[in-house]
């Protein structure tokens, strides 16, 4: 079996997907993004496809480290997201080849279901009531919120009583039973960081999330240290040794993207890693039905997992949803908040391609929004 051709689809809300097809009619998916900067991954995709086009798909290990090696300049978001695509669609082509599901692949199913949780927004606490109300109402047991938007380098009195308040609302609707997940967002300093963690332990967060920018790392040691809630990152890690600090710091949970940091391949590594350290997986994915189908695969055979993103109704997603583009929704029936195993080969889903292919006609140009403090400077978004 040979590689016989790559495509790429830039479709809405933000989202690409390629398609790998081969000489004996298997066909594997995967969804290399950058969100906000779609085309440039699309790119690379190109680029990287040359090496792919006769080559045997089943080699994925090989592959992968040619595709993340290969070249003399190496990482980064864009060229590992690229791989991290064609990574998943090559473990979907080996599925349906070997008529397995992928975590059968990866060494078998350690659990028959797996925990998702729900986003949700709300500027303010009466507003985040109803919204978690309505995704308890659906089944979820967990949800993850913001703490806040634009935050000042020296955070006020009033700021800091705001992210509490919000966090306590949700608590007051989720009782003790249920969890709520806190995303910083890379917006505080770690002064502001040390500052509002304190303050939010007695609500018992499930995790604090990004506590300080990913440049700021090597500050993590202290948060973690002084911190009494349990703290996680990894969105914009790319590898594992980009982990191998964080984890050493003492993180809780390690949270890296299915199309970010190499695909099924790597993040499969990057839980290994963790679990050394007694950390948790819990992957990024407020991406689409691909990214989320890779990240429930690596989850069914990760025995640190503990809970997996999802993005339906995420509020990035107006102009289609997690279920646009597949035929059968059913591998995202979401049970009591859980996503039951699938036994269907490879990521476990089909991609309605029609719709695909009418929607790259469309595409996209979505950009995250730029923000600025009062007096003009930049903002952390």
């Amino acid at each position: 079996m040979k590689i016989t051709r790559v495509e790429t689809f830039l479709v809405p809300p933000r989202w690409l997907f390629c398609r790998v097809e081969t000489d004996e009619g298997v066909a594997g998916w995967g969804e290399p993004v950058v969100e906000g900067r779609a085309e440039v991954v699309r790119a690379a995709v190109d680029v990287l496809a040359e090496y792919l086009l006769g080559q045997d798909p089943l080699r994925i290990q090989d592959h992968w480290q040619v595709l993340t090696k290969g070249g003399f300049y190496r990482g980064g978001p864009v060229l590992s997201s690229a791989v991290a695509g064609l990574d998943q669609a090559l473990w979907d082509i080996a599925g349906k080849t070997y008529g397995a599901p992928v975590h059968a692949l990866l060494g078998g199913p350690v659990r028959e279901r797996v925990r998702v949780y729900a986003w949700v927004g709300g500027d303010e606490p009466a507003e985040l009531a109803e919204q978690i109300a309505a995704q308890m109402e659906a089944g979820f047991t967990a949800v993850k919120m913001n703490a806040a938007g634009r935050v000042g380098p020296a955070a006020t009195m009033a700021e800091t009583a705001a992210v509490v308040a919000r966090v306590a609302a949700a608590r007051d609707v989720l009782g003790p039973d249920r969890d709520v997940a806190v995303d910083f967002h890379g917006r505080f300093t770690a002064a502001n960081a040390r500052r509002v963690l304190n303050e939010l332990a007695p609500l018992h967060p499930l995790f604090v999330e990004e506590p300080v920018v990913p440049e700021h790392n090597h500050l993590l040691p202290g948060l973690v240290a002084t911190s009494p809630v349990p703290l996680a990152t990894g969105e914009r890690l790319y590898s594992r040794a980009e982990f191998l600090a964080p984890l050493t710091a003492g993180i809780a949970v390690a949270q890296p993207d299915l199309s970010h940091a190499g695909g099924i391949s790597e993040v499969h590594r990057i839980a290994s890693l963790a679990e050394t350290f007694g950390a948790h997986l819990a992957p990024h994915c407020p991406l689409g039905p691909i990214a989320l189908a890779a990240s429930l695969q690596v989850a069914f055979a990760t025995p640190n997992f503990l809970i997996q993103e999802q993005s339906r109704g995420l509020h990035y997603n107006k102009d289609a949803d997690l279920l646009s583009y597949v035929v059968d929704p059913e591998p995202f029936r979401f049970v009591d908040g859980y996503a039951p195993r699938g036994t269907a080969p490879g990521l476990g889903l089909t991609v309605d391609e029609a719709a695909v292919r009418a929607a790259d006609r469309v595409g996209h140009a979505w950009r995250n929004p730029v923000w600025r403090h009062p007096d003009g400077t930049f903002a952390e978004w």
